[in-house]
């Protein structure tokens, strides 16, 4: 297999991610898709932006006298660009060193998404272990072995920066498919981590209708095939012979779901509905952002079904019925478009969520009517993988025994176990605790209640997510960055902002110091104040938390308003003040620092919380504002 476009980082063991085993809603503003071709000068804004912020290597790119830095082509969201790169260290590739630049339409830098979390200090980019050794290490990860490619030198930069071997190795791990990246210390052997890459016409088909189905099919010559003239790469396959299924008629299937050809049916019609929602939803160019997609292959031999960076492979359940539903295909190329957006396929247990919600949608963009597969929240619900019904519950993970609420526990579970969280996130973001479109209630882990914004709301918002995702992907980034995409997608006012915010604390995803805020027009809360009237001299403390070292550009509008944290050991309320600010931006008495700098410089700011007793304490951090 090739190596995929991008490398996403999963430290401390494999990640495999195959598919094994009209809503009442927030009334939100419009956010209309950017489309691919309408924003070309809003693209050559946000790169020569997104150039001169990076050139500038502000202290949020931890960035080393020896980092350079590759650009790759501008990605159009709703009311955004972002800019994707990686990074080298003395002239080798840094794992984990990717990031995104953020920009609105004018090429004004809003917001940065950085995996590194250090600056790279390394004395030594020579290896003492050599890249046989490294072979050697790599070829012990899997049961079987078919390949193992030339390791390349490396920094990993997750972690503590060290020098390893990114070595791929192809092979089985004993229960299923894998393609192996693996990161070998160059000094002593010892794998730091690894990154699993296989992800788990008219036409009758068994699953979708009603029939006849129409595909887009090639009619050359004499004879018609599955191979889609507009989607580039994507056609469907047998997987026994490589071939694309081809007759010299264009009507195909015979809508039994033992049929190979019938499979195929369903699953050329299920990517090519995928490949309309993401244009018409999303503004995406196909799954691969470029107009295209990966071919599909049914007939493997194997209750599964999973996606490799090169095709989407279809095999069948316990029936031996193939399994090529509209969720099962959106899922896999659902996998396609992670690995297609910025830093590569999600991490740390989150990767199967990110392809379910692809799933969803792709059903809710057909609207099947019954027996077909109709707009809902299982995976799986119409092929019965294992006879056993849906083998995912989105709206109640735990009817699968998966996790309904997030704990630590979760990015170390099997992955598709790990899905629980996410999916339970996704449903509240759509369809909230107690829909009136039919769709089932949903439990919550801290007994609130959520209002639903509707699944096409709910898909830009985490579309919008990915494209500022990098390498370190995780539960606790992904409810920062889908806080910060409700901000870009819907930026007239905090609705949907809350509702993601009340969706993530519905499932335990516990808040992030790198949290956006939103201070629209929106509903506040209240609390009467206690009506004792009884003063005591101060005897308590003030604890302030610093945000840590802040910086920003001169003109614009700082990414992200910035929410100084502070306790009061007595539970006293806390007005803020502060000291050298830069220009151009201030505190509230909450605490909330905002605004656009107007002079370029550092500035040492000490912010103070202080009790209406008297009692106060502050923090200090510095203020660097960059001017271009």
């Amino acid at each position: 297999m090739t190596s995929l476009s991008r490398r996403a980082l999963a430290v401390g063991g494999a990640l495999a991610a195959g598919l094994v085993v009209a809503a009442t809603a927030a009334v939100l503003p419009s956010a209309e898709a950017t489309t691919p071709d309408a924003v070309p000068s809003a693209r050559a804004q946000a790169v020569s932006a997104a150039n001169a912020l990076v050139a500038a290597r502000p202290a949020a790119l931890h960035a080393s006298a020896d980092d350079k830095f590759v650009q790759h082509a501008v990605i159009s969201g709703q009311n955004a660009q972002y800019v994707p790169y990686d990074r080298t260290y003395k002239g080798l590739p840094v794992v984990g060193g990717d990031f995104v630049v953020a920009t609105d339409n004018a090429g004004h830098p809003t917001y940065t998404s950085v995996a590194q979390d250090q600056v790279i200090t390394l004395g030594s980019v020579s290896p003492v272990l050599g890249a046989d050794r490294a072979k050697s290490v790599a070829r012990g990860q899997l049961k079987r072995v078919d390949s193992v490619a030339e390791p390349v030198l490396s920094v990993l930069a997750t972690g503590s920066p060290r020098l390893v071997w990114d070595t791929r190795v192809t092979g089985n791990s004993g229960a299923e498919p894998s393609s192996l990246s693996v990161y070998v210390d160059a000094a002593n052997g010892s794998v730091q981590g690894t990154r699993e890459h296989v992800l788990h016409g008219d036409g009758n088909g068994a699953y979708n209708g009603p029939s006849p189905l129409h595909l887009d099919t090639t009619h050359s010559g004499s004879s018609y095939s599955l191979q889609d003239p507009n989607i580039a790469n994507l056609s469907c396959q047998d997987y026994s012979s490589g071939q694309v299924f081809e007759k010299s008629t264009d009507t195909w299937g015979d809508g039994k779901a033992t049929s190979k050809e019938t499979d195929c049916v369903d699953s050329l019609f299920a990517a090519q509905t995928e490949h309309k929602m993401l244009k018409d939803w999303l503004g995406r160019d196909g799954a691969d952002g470029n107009g295209g997609a990966w071919p599909i292959q049914v007939g493997l031999d194997d209750i599964n079904a999973y996606y490799d960076g090169n095709s989407v492979r279809i095999g069948h359940n316990t029936a031996n019925q193939w399994i090529g539903a509209m969720d099962v295909v959106g899922h896999e190329m659902g996998h396609g478009v992670d690995d297609h957006t910025p830093g590569g396929i999600s991490g740390n247990g989150t990767q199967e969520f990110v392809a379910d919600t692809f799933g969803a949608e792709t059903e809710w963009y057909a609207n099947e009517s019954a027996p077909y597969d109709t707009p809902d929240f299982t995976v799986g619900e119409t092929i019965n993988l294992q006879g056993r019904g849906p083998i995912r519950y989105m709206y109640d993970p735990s009817k699968a025994g998966h996790a309904n609420c997030y704990s630590s526990s979760v990015p170390n579970s099997e992955v598709h176990a790990a899905a629980g969280p996410g999916n339970h996130w996704f449903y509240l973001l759509a369809e909230g605790t107690n829909p009136s479109n039919g769709q089932p209630t949903s439990p919550t882990c801290n007994n609130t209640s959520v209002t639903g914004l509707g699944i096409q709301n709910a898909a830009k918002i985490m579309y919008n997510a990915m494209l500022v995702k990098t390498s370190s992907s995780s539960y606790l980034k992904y409810r920062t960055w889908t806080l910060q995409a409700a901000k870009t997608v819907f930026p007239e006012d905090c609705t949907a902002f809350n509702t993601v915010k009340a969706a993530w604390d519905a499932v335990s995803v516990p808040a992030q110091s790198g949290d956006p805020t939103c201070s629209g027009p929106t509903p506040t809360t209240t609390t009467t104040p206690p009506t004792s009237t009884t003063t005591a001299p101060p005897t308590g403390t003030v604890t302030v938390t610093s945000p840590g070292d802040q910086w920003g550009f001169k003109g614009y509008k700082l990414f992200q308003d910035l929410q100084v944290k502070a306790t009061a050991s007595d539970g006293g309320a806390l007005t803020f003040s502060a000291t050298g600010l830069p220009a151009g931006v201030t505190i509230s008495s909450s605490g909330l620092i905002s605004g656009t700098p107007t002079t370029a410089g550092t500035t040492t700011v000490t912010v103070t919380a202080k009790e209406a007793n008297g009692t106060s304490g502050s923090a200090s951090f510095k203020f660097q504002i960059y001017g271009f």
